[in-house]
């Protein structure tokens, strides 16, 4: 059970990293103090092996309605995808995967800021030219292409911890009781060379659904409820912390599912995420509202 004192001692024992600053968010046009409210990503997947079924459609234009819905329901970003990155679904194409986004990107552009997920080049820079105005970058074997392409369409990055080609290249052995020190060291890296590359809007997502290893302290679900409590030790790397919202079946039954992203979304928020990624934006927006209308709880 999470307890009040748990909090208070994460809090006490980082207290220096509260306090750290992080640079406002430029995403197109618009500008976001992620402190005051984080950037909600809805999702939307072309691919039909993504197993969250109410973000799944089935063509471009069921794409375009979803998309238009998400936005509708207060999505800031509307990201879309067509291929899934769990092991074992099927491989598409760049060519496929550029076929079926360019026309969803192009409809979505004009009514909200669009993001491609992908790790393809070839997809990334067909979406930028039809005016995506973010990469969510779920591998990090073409980063110096990718950072290129992204510089030169003024686009923001979100950087998965992915270091590979794909996640379909992690085995879970680089987890750990305590990932933050690896997660730092190898986000700055990374953040450096985008920077000397060009690239201005930058998010970090620590990919709290890519690499865990049973053996290093119990269920996935634990794992991503510390990863999105500890959040906020980020911050020394001045960027705002992406968080793709859990859905933990071991947690919550198949009939409960759709709760699951609301529940995670209150501690992602607790521990200063500044941007999530959710396939229940009109839950999330709720959830997000009345916690900014809490206000302290102190005094």
């Amino acid at each position: 059970m999470i307890t009040l004192a748990d909090l208070a001692a994460l809090a006490t024992t980082y207290a220096d990293d509260l306090a750290l600053p992080v640079a406002p968010l430029r995403i197109g046009t618009q500008t976001f103090d992620t402190d005051a409210r984080p950037v909600v990503m809805g999702v939307v997947n072309l691919s039909q092996d993504s197993w969250y079924r109410e973000s799944v459609v089935p063509t471009p234009a069921a794409a375009v309605r979803l998309g238009r819905v998400l936005a509708a329901q207060g999505a800031d970003v509307v990201d879309v995808g067509a291929e899934s990155v769990r092991a074992g679904t099927a491989r598409v194409g760049p060519e496929e995967q550029a076929a079926v986004l360019v026309p969803v990107v192009e409809a979505l552009a004009c009514h909200v800021a669009v993001s491609v997920e992908s790790y393809s080049p070839a997809v990334v820079e067909a979406c930028l030219a039809a005016g995506a105005r973010v990469v969510n970058l779920t591998g990090s074997g073409d980063d110096a292409v990718m950072f290129d392409l992204a510089a030169a369409h003024d686009a923001t990055v979100v950087l998965c911890h992915v270091l590979g080609r794909h996640p379909r290249d992690l085995d879970g052995s680089r987890a750990a009781a305590d990932p933050t020190p690896y997660l730092l060291e190898s986000f700055a890296a990374r953040l450096a060379d985008a920077r000397a590359r060009g690239v201005t809007g930058l998010v970090v997502d620590p990919g709290v659904g890519f690499e865990f290893d049973p053996a290093d302290g119990g269920s996935r679900a634990r794992h991503q409820t510390r990863s999105l409590l500890h959040s906020f030790r980020l911050r020394t790397l001045g960027v705002p912390v992406c968080h793709a919202l859990p859905c933990p079946t071991d947690l919550f039954a198949a009939e409960q599912l759709r709760q699951a992203e609301p529940f995670f979304a209150v501690l992602a928020r607790l521990g200063g995420a500044g941007m999530l990624r959710t396939h229940e934006v009109g839950r999330i927006v709720s959830v997000l509202a009345a916690l900014g209308s809490l206000g302290p709880v102190t005094g």
